[in-house]
């Protein structure tokens, strides 16, 4: 059971690295919030699977926190970038 961890661990590890990449390249603003967002389900995914290999529950509130802070990131960024595209 340790060896599927640790395989999810590093597909989380490659697919987080691939999002920093298009965190870094994205030649528009949405396409960087998107990876942000993204970069964020990769951290929680990533801390969720520890979470599971070491069987300690104490990091679920903090997942459930960062899970609802992204997804308010989200939404105002959309928000505004959508409210600053209308201006144009």
């Amino acid at each position: 059971m340790t060896a599927l961890y640790l395989v999810t661990l590093a597909g989380v590890a490659a697919a987080g690295l691939l999002t920093l990449l298009r965190l870094v390249r994205g030649p528009r603003a949405l396409d960087r919030v998107i990876a942000l967002d993204v970069l964020v389900t990769m951290v929680i995914a990533g801390t969720a699977v520890r979470t599971a290999m070491d069987k300690d529950t104490t990091a679920l509130p903090v997942l459930l926190v960062l899970a609802l802070l992204a997804f308010t990131g989200s939404v105002t960024a959309a928000h505004l970038i959508e409210k600053r595209e209308g201006m144009r």
